[in-house]
């Protein structure tokens, strides 16, 4: 099994609620999305740019995190098109609207890309983090695409609008993908991830509005890795995404950028605001010979100005909930 397919994100209610059962989710047309390997001959993540380190940016949890609406400041994100069920091999495809009503064509260079495509199960397996093509005459962005599962799934653009004062946006929607499935198993913290030879170990707090640093540690049977490539501008990219709602993390790569052509390691830093206490779904990519590998992680968020532990998600089934 692959990094994100051990990972979990539904709250553990509703796990509970649907471990001994199998769900068959409805095609909802023409919204569509799917899954990707782990481990990738292509693009694979990114976020945003880098704050202080441990700079208190509120003691109130955001009110509005990014990733949790389909429009923002007047964009929109089209419905999705895509095959109709898992293992069809087809095209992944989808339109920004501006506020004039009007495809989209001018973006801004954020990470070496234009747009970043998100896509992961609301049970938080099924990860892929992609970079589709833009058609600058109709505004039409597009990727090959074949999803592995039947599952609800969420698909995030990561994007902003070319031109001075723009602001970088996350629009999202909920897509379905017809099939029997089993949502899997809410999971306990996880710091430490295995995926195609490597270990990658994650060590930082996160509280409640507050930034903190966040560092993972890449090696190979007991040894450093020192040969991490450059990948969108940083040696490393990190996704975050809350636990029942899958709403964005704040996280910034630290440091400076990488010189074309050399190499790092092991360790990669990034500064990471939660918007609330809680628990989180981190999805590490790093890229070693020419192949981005995706590790994955569970965190919990303390409560802002405290360093406890934050609360365990409620176990009680009458509590469920997601997307």
């Amino acid at each position: 099994m692959n990094a994100a397919g051990r990972l979990t994100a539904f709250g553990a209610g509703l796990a509970g609620a649907f471990t001994a059962a199998y769900v068959t989710a409805a095609a909802v047309v023409p919204d569509t999305a799917a899954t990707s390997p782990q481990t990738q001959t292509s693009d694979a993540a990114a976020d945003h740019s880098a704050p202080p380190t441990e700079q208190a940016s509120s003691a109130v949890p955001f009110a509005d995190p990014p990733g949790l609406s389909l429009a923002e400041d007047g964009y929109v994100l089209s419905p999705v098109r895509a095959p109709s069920a898992p293992n069809d091999r087809g095209t992944m495809s989808f339109t920004i609207v501006d506020p004039g009503g009007t495809p989209l064509l001018d973006y801004a260079t954020v990470h070496d890309k234009q747009l970043h495509l998100i896509v992961v199960r609301s049970d938080g397996q099924h990860f892929a983090h992609v970079h589709p093509r833009l058609d600058a005459a109709t505004g039409t962005w597009s990727t090959p695409w074949t999803w592995n599962a039947a599952g609800t799934y969420r698909v995030f653009a990561d994007f902003q609008p070319a031109g001075a004062g723009s602001a970088k946006l996350t629009l999202t929607r909920t897509v379905q993908v017809a099939g029997a499935f089993v949502p899997a198993v809410a999971s306990a913290t996880r710091t430490v991830d295995e995926i195609a030879g490597y270990t990658v170990k994650l060590d930082g707090a996160l509280t409640a509005g507050v930034s903190h640093q966040l560092t993972a540690t890449v090696t190979r049977d007991g040894r450093p890795v020192m040969t991490l490539q450059p990948y969108l501008g940083a040696y490393g990219h990190l996704v975050a995404l809350r636990e029942g709602d899958l709403a964005y993390l704040h996280v910034h790569p630290e440091g400076a950028e990488p010189v074309p052509g050399g190499t790092g390691g092991p360790a990669v830093s990034f500064a990471a605001t939660a918007p609330t206490a809680g628990r989180y779904l981190l999805y590490l990519d790093f890229k070693v010979q020419d192949t981005v590998h995706t590790a994955s992680f569970v965190v919990d968020a303390a409560p802002g100005g405290t360093n406890e532990p934050a609360p365990e998600p409620s176990r009680d089934a009458g509590h469920a909930g997601g997307h």
